[in-house]
C-alpha cells in the first residue's frame, strides 16, 4: 500500500506505482474562506462566456463575411485564430497563475477578454477584427483551467462530483446555447452583437472574482521558477500548425498539397520536441510526468480527448444538416438543436448528486452507451422530417452527455492534489479541445468525400434510359416549360432531379458521420474500466481500487 499527502486530501493507492511518491514540505490548504458555491458561480460566469463564445460566432461567419468585404474561407480565420491563440494559453496558465497569483492572472485574463470582445465587435475590417480574436483567445485561453482548478479546490474531495456538474453548465450547455443565441442576435440586431454580449458578462465576473476568490497559501507561496520560453515556442508552433492543418486540410486536398507535408513535417518536429523538453526539464511549462505517475488522470486525459471528439461533431453536425440539406436559417437551426441543453440541465444535477455514491465508471459506461445509442437515432433522418422529429434523440443526447463529463472530470481529478491541479486542469482542457478540433476537421472531410461517394453510386444505379426515368423527365419538363418556357424545360427538369439527388447523397453522408461517432462513443464506453475505483474514506482520504 502507498500513502500520498496531499495538501487536502490523502490518497491510499492499491499498488505502488499508481500515484508519485510523497513530497515533503507540501502545506496545507487553507480552510476556504467564503461559501464554495458563491466561488463556483463567480469562476463559472468566466468559463460560461469563453466557451458560449467559441460557438456562437460560427453562425455570424456568413455576416461577416459579407459586412467586412470578405470571403467564406478568410471569415472562417475569425474561428481559427480564436482556437489557435485559445490553445497556446491554456497548458500555460498553470505557471502564470503561480508566477502573478492565480486571483490576478484570472482578473487580468477576464479583463482581457472583455476588452478584446468590443474590440471584435467594433473592428472596421477583417485585419482588425482577426487581431482583437488572437487577444482575445489569449485571454480567454486560461479562463478554463484556472476557473476548474477553482472550483475543485473550493469543494472536499468527496463533493467534487457536485462541482464538476457546476462545471459541466458551462463546458457542455454553452457550446448547444451559443449558435442559437448567436443565430438570434444576429438575425435580430448584428453580428457585432455576438461579441457586445460578454462586456456586462465580463464586468459582472470581474466583480465577482475580485470579492470572493482568494488564493490558498500554495499559491502566494509559489516559485514557479523562469519562465520556460524554449516550452512555450514549440507550443505555439506545434499547436499553429495543428490547427491551420486541420482547418485548412480539405479545402487543400490534404497531402497532395506541399505546404501541408512541410506543415506536418514541423508539426512531428515540434510535438516531439515539446515531449521530450517537457519531460527531460526541471521546471517544464507544462509537466507531463503526472500522465505517468496518475493512471486515473492519463485514462481521464483519454476519454476526454475522446468526449471533445463526439460533444463537438455532433454539436456542429446536426445545426449544418438542418440547414444544407433541409434549408432551415441559422437562427431556426440553432432553435432545433438547442433542447440538447435541456437534457444536459436536468441531468447534470441528478449525477452531480449521485456521482460520489455509486462507481463512475458504470455511469461512464452508461453514459457514453447512452449517447451512442441515441446518436445512431440520426441515422433515421430523412428529407421528410419536421423540425420537431427528432426532438427526443436530441434532449436525450444532451442528457447522457451529463452522465459523461461529470464523472470523467471527477475521476480524474480525485487523486489530484492541489499543487498539480492548475497544471493537470490545463492539459485536460487542452486535449478536449484538441479532440475537438480534430473530430470537427475529420467530420467535415468525410462528409465531402462520403457525399461524393453516395452520389457517384446514386447517379450509377439511376436507369437513365429506362422507360420510368424518362417519363419523369418529360412531365417534369412539360410542367417547368409551361413556366419557364418549352427549350427550358427539361433542361430545368434535369437540373431539379441533379440538386434532389445531391441532398439525397448529402443525407447520407451525415448518416454516416453520425454512425461513426456512435462507434467511437461504444469505444470509450469499453475504456471507462481502465480507470480505478475512487472509494471517499471516513477522514477525507480517497482510496483507488
Amino acid at each position: 500500500m502507498a500513502t500520498v499527502a496531499g495538501p487536502s486530501v490523502t490518497v491510499v493507492a492499491a499498488d505502488a506505482g499508481a500515484l508519485p511518491p510523497p513530497r515533503s514540505g507540501v502545506k496545507a490548504a487553507a480552510v476556504p474562506e467564503e461559501n464554495p458555491w458563491i466561488v463556483a458561480i463567480s469562476v463559472m460566469l468566466a468559463t460560461f462566456m469563453e466557451v458560449l463564445d467559441t460557438s456562437i460566432a460560427s453562425v455570424a461567419l456568413p455576416y461577416i463575411a459579407g459586412s467586412l468585404a470578405a470571403s467564406n474561407s478568410e471569415a472562417t480565420w475569425v474561428l481559427t485564430s480564436y482556437l489557435i491563440a485559445n490553445a497556446v494559453v491554456l497548458p500555460a496558465s498553470n505557471w502564470f497563475a503561480l508566477r502573478f497569483g492565480r486571483k490576478r492572472f484570472l482578473i487580468t485574463c477576464v479583463t482581457l477578454f472583455t476588452a478584446s470582445s468590443f474590440m471584435c465587435g467594433a473592428a472596421p475590417s477583417l485585419a482588425i477584427l482577426l487581431l482583437a480574436r488572437v487577444v482575445q483567445g489569449a485571454g480567454g485561453g486560461a479562463l478554463q483551467p484556472l476557473s476548474q482548478a477553482i472550483l475543485l479546490e473550493s469543494f472536499p474531495p468527496k463533493k467534487r462530483g457536485a462541482a464538476m456538474a457546476l462545471f459541466g453548465f458551462g463546458v457542455v450547455v454553452a457550446p448547444v446555447v451559443g449558435p442559437t443565441f448567436g443565430g438570434w442576435l444576429t438575425d435580430t440586431l448584428s453580428w457585432r452583437y455576438a461579441f457586445y454580449i460578454n462586456i456586462p458578462v465580463g464586468i459582472l465576473a470581474v466583480f465577482m472574482i475580485s470579492r470572493f476568490v482568494h488564493d490558498p497559501p500554495y499559491i502566494r507561496d509559489a516559485r514557479p521558477g523562469a519562465f520556460d520560453n524554449l516550452g512555450f515556442g514549440l507550443l505555439c508552433l506545434w499547436t499553429g500548425c495543428l490547427q491551420v492543418i486541420l482547418d485548412k486540410g480539405q479545402e487543400d486536398d490534404w497531402f497532395s498539397a506541399p505546404w501541408i507535408r512541410w506543415a506536418t513535417l514541423v508539426l512531428a518536429v515540434s510535438l516531439s520536441w515539446f515531449l521530450w523538453h517537457s519531460w527531460r526539464t526541471r521546471k517544464p511549462l507544462v509537466d507531463l510526468h503526472i500522465l505517468a505517475q496518475n493512471r486515473n488522470f492519463a485514462v481521464g486525459c483519454l476519454l476526454i480527448f475522446m468526449l471533445g471528439f463526439a460533444i463537438y461533431v455532433t454539436v456542429a453536425m446536426m445545426p449544418l444538416f438542418y440547414q444544407e440539406v433541409l434549408g432551415y436559417t441559422a437562427l431556426t437551426a440553432g432553435l432545433i438543436v438547442a433542447p440538447r441543453g435541456i437534457g444536459s440541465m436536468i441531468g447534470l444535477p441528478l449525477v452531480g448528486y449521485i456521482t460520489h455514491r455509486v462507481d463512475n465508471r458504470w455511469l461512464l459506461m452508461c453514459g457514453f452507451a447512452a449517447f451512442g445509442t441515441f446518436t445512431i437515432l440520426f441515422a433515421r433522418l430523412n428529407l421528410d422530417i419536421g423540425p420537431t422529429t427528432m426532438l427526443i434523440p436530441i434532449v436525450l443526447t444532451g442528457f447522457g452527455l451529463s452522465f459523461l463529463f461529470v464523472p470523467i472530470g471527477y475521476m480524474t481529478t480525485a487523486t489530484v492534489s492541489n499543487e498539480q491541479m492548475g497544471n493537470a486542469t490545463g492539459i485536460f482542457n487542452l486535449l478536449r479541445n484538441i479532440g475537438g478540433s480534430v473530430g470537427i476537421s475529420m467530420a467535415t472531410t468525410e462528409l465531402v468525400r462520403r457525399a461524393s461517394f453516395h452520389q457517384t453510386r446514386i447517379a450509377g444505379a439511376v436507369p437513365v434510359t429506362g422507360t420510368w426515368f424518362q417519363q419523369h423527365v418529360a412531365s417534369m419538363g412539360a410542367w417547368l416549360g409551361y413556366h419557364l418556357g418549352h427549350s427550358a424545360g427539361q433542361p430545368a427538369a434535369l437540373g431539379a432531379m441533379y440538386l434532389q439527388l445531391q441532398r439525397q447523397a448529402l443525407l447520407w453522408a451525415f448518416i454516416d458521420v453520425f454512425r461513426w461517432i456512435a462507434l467511437v462513443t461504444f469505444a470509450a464506453g469499453a475504456m471507462a474500466w481502465l480507470f480505478q475505483h475512487v472509494r471517499h474514506e471516513e477522514d477525507g482520504g480517497v482510496r483507488l481500487e
